[in-house]
């Protein structure tokens, strides 16, 4: 079997993929990678061919300088608004036609798209190739039919593709999904019954020290417009007695953010899974793959979400009990530091991260979405 993973966005569409990717591979099928064209390398480095369906530099926001550029926080309903935009409009219409050029010319028997590349759902009902859905939006609630529905069907209209307004299309394949069963919200607007697997068993660090430890991160792409939140976190997370690792992102200098206590780590990049290990709280954005791994480790979050999927993820942990959520715009050091000794010291919250990190322990491993879909092409008509 060919299979063609697809997906638009930076890291947080990419890696998501990957296991599942490998998994195929190992398995003896032959997998491309095709996606943002800034991520072509990584692609190549994970071991994939790999084909840009974007320019170069479509995800790098980084300034000149290596600093960060002025905050910029969405809310819930605004990141809904603007994902219809981006995603339904722009980037569907992309992401049509460049995947049209592959599937023409590699003719894969499938694609795996992530769950926010709309448009090569359009290119596969055009060259009649089943579509499987990576979910990469874990509570579900991004992405809204009224606003999207719209959108998508101008792309479809453009390619002589009958409307979809309830946005069945999107779903029609296999779905999968690496989160926790519990972790979508009963609210979300479009009804999936995914194949749910674990991607990884996370192995928990010995612990060295008597002292905490937390972990600081703002992702791959809301770190450069981030603002002033990094020199805010650590100025806040550095009064907790605890070991504190910041990381601010490839693309930035740990140098403009001055002298730290020798309790404070500021880094361009640790493997997340090396610092999860010994991790005792995280503090994020909200997104998606941040979250999830912090469960995955049975860890509790302090949540600053500044847009897209993350005010909707933010919610969705209030409700489970897994976090605690602060404005990214208006939180102090001190609101910071506050809250995240509140949550160190959280045994209830502790208590329930340990449950989500065993429901996702007890999923199947990474094989049975692998043989979902083998059986997606098996029982093709």
């Amino acid at each position: 079997m060919r299979i063609l993973c697809t997906f638009v966005g930076g890291h947080g569409h990419l890696t998501p993929l990957l296991p599942l990717a490998r998994a195929a591979r190992d398995a003896g099928h032959e997998v491309l990678i095709a996606g943002s064209g800034g991520l072509v390398p990584a692609i190549e480095a994970a071991g994939f061919r790999g084909f840009a369906t974007s320019p170069p530099r479509h995800h790098d926001g980084a300034a000149a300088d290596g600093t960060t550029t002025p905050l910029e926080v969405t809310g819930a309903r605004a990141a809904q608004v603007e994902f219809a935009a981006n995603f339904a409009s722009r980037g569907a219409r992309r992401m049509a036609a460049a995947v049209s050029d592959l599937l023409e010319e590699h003719r894969p028997d499938l694609v795996l798209r992530d769950e926010t590349d709309l448009g090569s759902t359009i290119a596969a009902e055009l060259h009649g190739v089943p579509v499987a859905t990576h979910l990469v939006l874990a509570s579900g609630l991004l992405v809204r039919p009224e606003l999207v529905a719209p959108e998508l069907d101008a792309v479809r209209a453009e390619h002589g593709l009958a409307p979809d307004p309830d946005l069945t299309r999107l779903t029609s394949g296999p779905v999968l999904s690496d989160f926790p069963p519990s972790f979508r919200s009963p609210d979300a607007p479009l009804t999936v019954h995914p194949l749910h697997y674990r991607s990884a068993t996370p192995v928990r660090g010995r612990r060295t020290t008597s002292r905490p430890t937390v972990y600081a991160t703002l992702g791959t792409i809301f770190n450069k417009t981030s603002g002033d939140l990094f020199e805010r976190l650590a100025a806040g997370l550095g009064g907790l007695d605890a070991d504190v690792v910041v990381t601010i992102g490839r693309e930035l200098d740990p140098a403009t953010f001055g002298p730290q206590p020798a309790h404070v780590r500021i880094e361009r990049f640790v493997p997340q899974a090396e610092v999860l290990a010994g991790a005792d709280l995280v503090v994020s954005h909200g997104g998606s793959g941040s979250l999830m791994a912090a469960l995955a480790h049975g860890l509790p979050s302090v949540l600053l979400p500044l847009g897209a999927d993350q005010p909707h993820n933010a919610l969705r942990a209030d409700e489970l009990g897994v976090a605690t959520t602060l404005d990214a715009a208006t939180a102090s050091p001190a609101e910071i530091r506050d809250a995240a000794r509140a949550v160190l010291g959280d045994d209830t919250m502790a208590e329930r991260c340990r449950e989500v990190a065993d429901e996702l322990a007890s999923l199947p491993p990474v094989g049975a979405a692998v043989a979902t879909l083998e059986d997606a092409l098996r029982v093709r008509p």
